[in-house]
């Protein structure tokens, strides 16, 4: 801890505190978007999301696959890992995906969207630790 994973599904209720008897603050809607890890407590885990956003979670509602969320106001897609790679794509603030693989060393990690696959500056998205070697 911390590390990041991901929401399980498209409605995941975050709570004040860690138990069922605490009140739901907001609901997630969006399955795979990337959460970091800051706490546990029992099968419960505080998260911090990429708003900002703090609570708490049940185990059950996450999942250990990585995923990606644009942090930049336009991110290229690129078809290798380097800055002078052809550009696959260009992804939205907001727009999110699978993490693929990271290697400690790069500044790029290998992504995925619903339609494209490519290669992402660390830099332009949240989902991953400076110089964590992410693995599929």
């Amino acid at each position: 801890m911390p590390r990041f994973v991901s929401l399980r599904s498209d409605e995941v209720n975050v709570r004040a505190g860690p138990g069922f008897q605490y009140p739901v603050n907001w609901v997630y809607q969006r399955a795979g978007l990337p959460v970091e890890i800051i706490g546990e407590f029992n099968v419960w885990r505080q998260i911090l999301a990429p708003d900002g956003g703090t609570g708490w979670v049940h185990e059950a509602t996450i999942r250990a696959k990585r995923g990606f969320y644009i942090t930049a106001d336009k991110a290229a897609l690129r078809s290798g890992p380097s800055a002078g790679a052809g550009v696959v794509a260009y992804l939205a603030q907001g727009v999110s995906g699978a993490l693929l693989r990271c290697t400690p060393t790069s500044d790029y990690c290998k992504a995925a969207t619903k339609y494209e696959t490519g290669y992402l500056a660390r830099s332009d998205f949240w989902g991953a630790f400076p110089g964590e070697d992410v693995k599929p």
